[in-house]
């Protein structure tokens, strides 16, 4: 049995996401010089796909996906690019939502979002100093004479006694 690779797109999945992809549309105030239909001819959008997917499930740079497989890595950057500006991640991403939702039935009254990824700056008085803070150098009591504490000898070289 053939391996099936995390980035590769099965034809079931890719018939949903083709749906979604926005269509390109030309710019009908640009004047091109060139005639109608030259130029370098548009990358498959299912190669793209697969080629957006390999970057985010291998958290490979752009320029590191493999040419022979997906072909211009700048190409399949500006896809994404463009793709993400006309919101079809998001739609992706609603879509899949809502797929699970029917299959597995998301209880939304029990969804939270929690952020807070700092300290209460006005919960001290309430709550009281951290417990990990006990025994910091601050707290300790200070030297006597008030200098730290230094052997007498000088240098020592390792095979000197003490």
């Amino acid at each position: 049995m053939a391996k099936t690779r995390s980035w590769e797109v099965s034809d079931e999945f890719w018939k949903r996401v083709e749906l979604l992809i926005p269509v390109r549309e030309r710019q009908p105030d640009k004047t091109f010089r060139r005639k109608r239909g030259g130029g370098r001819k548009a990358m498959a959008p299912r190669c793209v796909f697969e080629g957006i997917v390999f970057v985010l499930r291998t958290g490979c740079q752009w320029k590191a996906l493999p040419k022979e497989r997906f072909g211009s890595a700048s190409s399949i950057h500006k896809y994404f690019r463009q793709w993400l500006k006309a919101g079809f991640f998001l739609n992706l991403w609603r879509a899949g939502l809502a797929e699970y939702d029917d299959m597995e039935g998301i209880v939304w009254k029990w969804q939270s979002v929690d952020g807070a990824m700092i300290k209460a700056p006005l919960a001290q008085d309430a709550v009281g100093p951290n417990p990990t803070d006990r025994g910091k150098k601050r707290k300790q009591a200070s030297y006597s004479g008030g200098r730290a504490w230094h052997p007498a000898v000088t240098d020592r070289y390792r095979g000197e006694s003490t």
